[in-house]
Parts: C-alpha cells; structure tokens; sequence
C-alpha cells in the first residue's frame, strides 16, 4: 500500500483519488479552499441557485465507469441525470432560430432543412460523417492512452478528412475550424453553429484546427445531460465516493512545495510548516503553479512540445427572475453574435472595442434551483483571460443579447451576479482565470497537453492542465490515466 498525495480536489484530482483508493492505497487530499469540485462551484442567494462552472455534462459514460470501478452503487444512484431534448436552441443574427434535437442525427437534419432551408440538414450530416472519422481516428490516443513519447506525430497529422476545395485555381482543404465552416457548411448560420463549439471552450475558430470537429461531435453521438440540482452535485456525489473509500480530505491545507528524495517525489509541504511523506504525488493545479511547486520547471516535453496559445475566460451572469419558466422553453439557447468578425477580432485579436457577444442561456427545467413561480437563469460568453478587466459595458451587452432567448427578461430581473474570470483564478488557481480546453490533434501540437507523467519520478498531473486537457468528460479521463500509471507502473498504455 503506497501514500498518495493528491494536490487540490478539482474533479480530476477527485476521479483519480477514488481509483486510487479502491486499489488499496492511502489517499491524502490537500485543497487550498474550504471545499471540493474545482470550477464546479455554486451560488446561492435567496432561495436561488446557480451553477458557476461548467452546466451540462457530455459523455457521461465517463462518469459512469468510474463509479462502476470504484463501487456497487452506479452513477445513476447518486445523481439524476437529465438528457436534455432539445440539446440546444440557435438564434442566428438573421433572426433565423432552429432547435436541434439531443442525439439524432436524422432529426438534426431535419430541423436545419426546415429552419435553414433544404439542404442544410445534408451539409450538417456530412460533415458529422467526417467528423466521425476525426474522432474514430483520435480517441485512443488524445482520451484513453498516456501522451504518446511520439507525440508530434499527434501534432503534425490532421485526422479530419477535409473536402477538396478549388480556391484561386488551386485545390486546398481546409485546415481550420472557421475553413471548414467557410468552404464545406458554405452557410454563415451553419458556420456560426459549428464556431460555437469552439467558442464554448474559448478557441479561436480561425486558428482551432479542422480537428476541432470533434467537438461537436461528441454532443452528437453521446448526448447532451444535465445533472438534476446542478453539476454541483456530479461533484459531491464524487466527493462522497472519495470519502467512502476512505480518502483523507484536508481543507484549507495550501501545497507550497514538492519534496524530492533521492531524485523522486516523497511528499509535500504545507503553508502551515508541516511535511506529510508520500510514495507518489498528483498534482491537480496549473503548470505555472506546479513550477512554483517544484523549484522548477518538471513536465515532461515542455521544451519540445510547443507553447499553448492563450485561452479565454468566461464571464457568467447569475440571473435571478421573477415569474415561472415557460413549459416549452429549451435549457440551453445560444444567441449568435450579429457580426462574427467583430466577435472574434474583440475576443482573440489586439483590438479594443465594445462587443457584441455570442452568448449561451442556461434554463434548467429544475424546481431545486429557485422559489416558487420563480427562475433561475445562467447567461455565459467567452472572455479574455485578465483578471480585473472591467466588463460593465459587456455585461449589458449579455442581457440584450439573452432577451432574444428570454423574451421581457430585463423587466424580470431581480438581481443579477456577474462572477468574472477572477473569480475562476479565485476558485482554481488559473492564471488569468482560463479554462482549459480539450486536448486536439494537428496544429503543430499547440492543443496537446503535458503529459501525466513528469520528469520528477513519482510525480503526476491531473485534470484540466494536463492531458488529455480541459472540459468535465477529459478531467475524469485524466484522472484514470493517472491512476493507471500509478498501480501499473509506466507500461500502462490505457483501458481495452
């Protein structure tokens, strides 16, 4: 039985903490905050509740197999999950809308052929084909294995299979995400639809690689799910799984050090002077953080593998309302940006302006979040990274922009709550405030990311920095993956 310590209880520190567990070894959790779930937090107010990370969960199989590895009770005796049908509403700046259904790709077809006009439904489907293949081409590899030693072959190959396109006498493919919207979808509306996956993880469609297509692939082939009483409650019920397999949680205990022994991690040190000894160390925090950690810099292939661009922030509006939710309103609605350049050049590009954003309206048919004839509405848009940036004006700008997916919704508002990217570096450490996106392949490896294993024997990486990178599905792959390499040893190569 080894000593493991755990460094901070985000969601992928927590799935790794309970595989861990369950092999018999003795977990120890050291979390600077005064509670678990990393971006998983909630807001409560007067009767209301909010999510304040992430709100929907893709691919909860995921979730589901770790609670069937960790234990007889599975997922769906701890939580409820919801599938949410439609999976999302589209408002587009034409004032064109569609509703696509959760899962079906017939019927996503057919919902863009009636309200995008005949042949958009084809186009879409295509493209799913092909994006299919760009996923059946990378999940092994970006999701279920340890970081390839030979990852620039992850870096150089595009897996998605672009159409031949004749551009200034000259037959190209598209390399980008906003190319293949551009030359293959070869409509602004179902280009604004396919950006806005990326948009959702704060990636730039003009530079996110045709790779990222798997992206809305996956809310395609595996659903999209809503957790009853919030994805707060994802994170409890992982927190109490931890707990009934006998993981130690230290709250308010701050890492300011990783002890080295004999060229290995052999523990930590806490802000309170204290050392406790460890076999193994999982470090669930930032690469900038873990430097600090270490006196150093210890993640295997930093200098070779290239720098990630900056990623965006999030900025969410907590919207309390009076009056009760309409019976046939969609829980999710994104409300396209009028002028998608603009958007882009203000979120990513060196140029100041006001913006007009793309936003996403959270509506949860769920009586837990808010009073009677009451209802509690989430409005989210993609921020740059900097905390202490003002967003008075942007603020705004959401509302205005929500009112189109909630009709009177300025005459409803209670109160309203803006937690910024701030209040993310507050929460988990994050520089700036980024969330970090989802592994991707192509892209000189840009959108690759550290791998579990670290130059420091006996020290790993966990969650949303680490691979296989950002988003709820891919901290709980990461939390396998380091689990697996810890009880197998380094010949682990992932699950069959």
């Amino acid at each position: 039985m080894a000593r493991i310590a755990v460094i901070g209880a985000g969601m992928g520190a927590l799935a790794a903490a309970a595989r861990l567990a369950v092999a018999g070894h003795r977990v120890a959790v050291y979390e600077r905050t005064d509670t678990y779930g990393g971006a998983l937090r909630r807001f409560e107010r007067d009767g209301f509740s909010f999510d304040t990370g992430p709100a929907l969960l893709p691919l909860p199989a995921v979730y589901r197999d770790l609670f069937v590895k960790t234990g007889k009770e599975p997922l769906e005796s701890c939580v409820e999950l919801v599938q949410v049908d439609p999976s999302s509403r589209h408002v587009f700046a034409d004032g064109t809308e569609v509703s696509l259904p959760n899962a079906s790709r017939a019927g996503v077809v057919a919902a863009l052929d009636e309200g995008l006009g005949a042949g958009a439904g084809k186009r879409w489907g295509d493209f799913l084909v092909r994006a299919r293949e760009a996923w059946d081409r990378t999940r092994r590899p970006l999701l279920e294995e340890p970081l390839w030693p030979n990852w620039q072959v992850l870096a150089e190959r595009e897996p998605y299979p672009s159409v031949p396109h004749k551009r200034l006498l000259r037959t190209r493919r598209a390399g980008s995400l906003a190319e293949v919207g551009a030359w293959e979808l070869r409509d602004p509306r179902l280009a604004a639809l396919l950006e806005s996956h990326a948009l959702g993880y704060g990636l730039d469609p003009r530079v996110a690689p045709a790779s990222a297509a798997v992206l809305p692939y996956m809310e395609h082939a595996f659903g999209t799910w809503y957790v009853r009483g919030g994805l707060r409650e994802l994170a409890r019920a992982v927190y109490e799984r931890c707990r009934a397999r006998r993981v130690e949680f230290h709250f308010g205990a701050e890492v300011t050090g990783v002890l080295e022994k004999d060229g290995r991690a052999s523990g930590v040190e806490l802000a309170d002077g204290s050392v406790p000894e460890a076999d193994f160390v999982v470090a669930g925090v930032a690469p900038g953080i873990l430097a600090r950690l270490t006196a150093g810099t210890v993640l295997r292939g930093e200098s070779e593998v290239p720098p990630q661009p900056a990623t965006a922030g999030r900025l969410t509006l907590l919207l309390a309302l009076r009056g009760p939710r309409p019976a046939d309103t969609a829980h999710r609605t994104v409300v396209h940006a009028p002028d998608r350049e603009a958007e882009l050049e203000a979120l990513f590009g060196t140029a100041a302006g006001q913006r007009r954003p793309t936003v996403t309206v959270l509506r949860p048919d769920d009586p837990c979040l808010a009073p009677a004839d009451h209802e509690a509405v989430t409005v989210t848009t993609a921020v740059p990274a900097r905390p202490g940036e003002p967003h008075g004006d942007l603020v705004d700008h959401m509302i205005t922009a929500a009112e189109r997916a909630v009709p009177g919704l300025r005459d409803r508002i209670l109160w309203h709550e803006a937690r910024t990217p701030g209040d993310t570096a507050d929460e988990t450490g994050a520089e700036g405030g980024a969330v970090p996106v989802p592994a991707l392949a192509a892209a000189g490896g840009r959108l690759l990311h550290p791998s579990n294993g670290t130059r420091m024997p006996g020290l790993f990486t966990v969650g949303g920095w680490a691979h296989p990178g950002g988003g709820l599905p891919h901290a709980g792959m990461s939390g396998a993956l380091v689990a697996g390499l810890i009880v197998e040893g380094p010949e682990f190569r992932g699950s069959q």
